[in-house]
């Protein structure tokens, strides 16, 4: 079929196919018969990895493209037992094995980078060892395409090559980066044509420039819904445009996706009750099971040894897929269940009520209760984190993620106003130097730094110390108002005290003396070999280890929600703060910046407002009343209007970022006075929000570290003895 010129300079005659050929490759080699994600939604609505093509996964930076890959591999390579080359470029081998640990035990992701695992957890380790020489990694420096196309030829059996990561910003450490990512993607199209191999590549963006200049067979876009509890996958083909979508639910802290396409009766918010339990075999029975760890592993204590004995028995048969053995363990499960009145008031404890809560608990238990009040907070299947309800069990000294703001508050205060707080914070961005932007436009907020930021970045600790057992207990304002309040038990080991309640002043307001922050917009500066103290903004960080049993991390709740790698973002007054434990040698070493956005620093732009606030509240602190309620609230609104939520608020401000730092600033340096008291010889038993604290100490002896007064930077001081519940603070 080759003419006698070609044959002539030596080619190879080129493969021809008839066909009926290509109908019986098809026949025989169909995506049910090709590697698969294992997520029933998305594989029904991609048709599999397809072999002899190039599947591109884009997503931004924390939507969880790297899991994706994570999962095709994991499905392919332990479950169909067929050969997976894993071109890692961005996570090490290390990362990827731990990643996988958490997928398949439930384990999270943060702690096992932390190097603990529980006995569970080790012994999956070593049986993935011994099940994973089909799972090949390569996370050689300097990886580039050209080396994926010279090793995957070598390997026997090869079904899946996996590349994690394509980066859209440039690096120059890493050559699939930047402007050369067109080529790269060219070389690995060829890779999967010449080896009759799908190839599933990452890419950190959802740009469609980019997209479109990588030109890929086939592109699988993640993208955030309005409910945190799904990401939408739209699956496009080159030569035919989008051929389908599916929904899949996040679980960055286990490092995996979920398959969101379960019945309705699968699904942890269906009708619970007797009549209605949900279905044994759904992502209920598996939520519960996953829930169950801390403590059926041992890794947590705080529930009765007759639950943590149901909790093992309904994990091992999830395991097991044995859903007769489920229906017969779940009624001595709820009996146990019920028995409970209160279940610790942890993420861990928080996550298992909820977990609970679709099988009918009683409310009698209070466990739906509490459920109910932390589900936001504790499992995002369940409620958005940023819906804005505070069931009435919520405690209500504990900031929302909502911006609570009303229709009108946003407009500046009458004339005579006792405190015209947002006159004066307007006020002092408009006379600043630095020509701040005091609000990002709408049509920016959907791209760049913007979707990075939340809530979580403010790092307020919502910790107790783990020898201390905490429960929440029902408890009626003067006002009617039912909330929940603290209650914990000392253990006898801690010898004769009592409990010294420290609610600091003011802390947000005091915060904004100094606040680090970039007022211009933030610009995207990447990867950074070392902090720079003269930029200011959001960085990609790894979780620091912190060893210590006596603080919570400094990096407060952050932690819990990593993204895919193991990594948070953070504002400037956390990498300062880590920056210093470094200097003082209670840190090994500064975490690497994968990521940045930043803008030129600035300490001083909420300083006037700082002035004045302070001015006004040693005034208004003595006559009380009505004037300092006043006060408060127009100050609460004003700091509450740099972010707000909704997008019929007419704010001034749209700085989410100022707003972060603002917060962030205050929870360091809550955490730090709290750290210099437990340096100086103190026992911290609880450390809360950005003005809570409780210590274990004789009855009128505050820790000496604080100052007694009511203005800024001091703390008012109370005591209580064990076992008695703990008030609520009154600034």
């Amino acid at each position: 079929m080759n003419s006698q010129g070609n044959q002539d300079r030596g080619s190879t005659p080129r493969r021809l196919a008839t066909l009926g050929d290509a109908i019986g490759s098809v026949l025989t080699h169909g995506p049910a018969h090709g590697p698969t994600f294992g997520l029933p939604g998305l594989d029904t609505a991609a048709g599999g990895l397809q072999r002899g093509k190039l599947t591109l996964v884009a997503a931004r930076p924390s939507v969880g493209g790297s899991l994706l890959g994570l999962a095709a591999a994991r499905k392919t390579a332990l479950v169909d037992h067929d050969m997976v080359l894993y071109a890692a470029s961005g996570p090490n081998r290390d990362d990827i094995f731990r990643r996988i640990i958490s997928a398949e035990t439930g384990g999270e992701y943060a702690r096992l980078k932390q190097g603990r695992l529980t006995e569970h957890e080790q012994k999956v380790a070593h049986q993935l060892v011994q099940a994973g020489d089909l799972l090949m990694i390569d996370d050689g420096s300097n990886l580039t395409a050209e080396d994926i196309r010279e090793t995957a030829p070598h390997m026997e059996g090869l079904a899946l090559v996996v590349v994690d990561r394509l980066q859209a910003a440039h690096s120059a450490r890493l050559p699939l980066s930047g402007n050369r990512l067109p080529d790269a993607s060219q070389i690995l199209a060829t890779v999967a044509r010449t080896l009759h191999v799908p190839v599933l590549a990452i890419v950190d963006s959802d740009d469609p420039a980019l997209l479109s200049l990588l030109d890929a067979d086939v592109t699988l876009t993640l993208s955030p819904t309005e409910d945190p509890a799904r990401v939408q996958v739209t699956v496009a083909e080159r030569d035919f445009g989008t051929i389908g979508s599916a929904y899949l639910q996040p679980d960055l802290l286990h490092a995996r996706f979920l398959d969101a396409g379960a019945a309705p009766l699968d699904r942890a918010d269906s009708p619970a009750g007797p009549g209605h339990p949900p279905a044994t075999g759904g992502t209920a029975a598996l939520e519960l099971a996953e829930a169950a760890l801390p403590y059926t592993s041992g890794g947590h204590q705080g529930i009765p040894a007759a639950l943590t004995h149901e909790l093992a028995a309904w994990r091992a048969a999830v395991t097991g897929g044995d859903h007769e053995s489920l229906n017969e363990i779940l009624p001595s499960l709820l009996q146990a269940a019920t028995a409970v009145t209160e279940l610790p008031d942890t993420q861990e404890g928080h996550r298992l009520a909820a977990a609970l809560r679709p099988y009918g608990t009683p409310e009698s238990a209070g466990i739906a209760a509490s459920a109910g009040h932390t589900a936001a907070a504790s499992a995002p299947a369940q409620a958005p984190a940023d819906s804005g309800q505070a069931p009435d069990g919520a405690a209500q000294d504990e900031e929302d993620s909502e911006d609570r703001l009303e229709p009108g508050d946003e407009e500046d205060e009458p004339e005579g106003h006792v405190f015209p707080a947002l006159k004066i914070l307007k006020d002092a961005v408009g006379r600043s130097k630095m020509h701040p932007v005091p609000v990002i436009r709408k049509e920016e907020r959907d791209s760049g730094p913007w979707p990075l930021i939340s809530e979580h970045m403010d790092g307020e600790p919502r910790w107790v110390h783990p020898d201390v057992t905490a429960t929440r207990v029902p408890h009626i304002r003067a006002n009617g108002k039912r909330v929940r309040r603290d209650q914990l038990e000392v253990p006898d080991s801690f010898g004769e005290g009592m409990l010294c309640l420290i609610d600091r002043n003011g802390s947000f307001p005091s915060a904004c003396s100094g606040v680090p922050l970039a007022p211009n917009a933030l610009k995207h500066t990447g990867p950074l070999d070392a902090y720079d103290k003269t930029r200011a903004g959001i960085y990609l960080i790894d979780i620091p280890e912190w060893t210590r049993t006596d603080m919570p991390h400094p990096l407060g709740r952050i932690i819990d929600r990593p993204d895919e790698d193991g990594r948070v973002w953070v504002t400037t007054p956390h990498i300062k703060q880590l920056e210093k434990l470094v200097r003082q040698k209670h840190l090994g070493a500064m975490p690497a910046i994968h990521d940045s956005w930043t803008g030129k620093y600035n300490e001083s732009l909420f300083k006037p407002f700082y002035e004045a606030t302070r001015k006004a509240r040693t005034e208004l602190v003595q006559t009380g009343g009505d004037p300092y309620k006043a006060y408060k609230t127009r100050l609460s609104i004003a700091l509450r209007l740099l972010w707000p939520k909704r997008p019929s608020q007419r704010s001034p401000f749209w700085r989410p970022d100022w707003r972060m730092s603002m917060v962030a600033e205050a929870s360091v340096r809550h955490w730090s006075m709290a750290f210099r008291a437990v340096e100086e010889g103190h026992r911290l038993l609880a450390l809360r929000n950005v003005d809570a604290a409780v210590f274990w100490t004789p009855e009128g002896t505050p820790p000496s570290t604080y100052r007694i007064g009511t203005g800024f930077g001091e703390v008012k001081a109370k005591f209580v003895r064990p076992g008695e519940m703990i008030p609520e603070g009154d600034d």
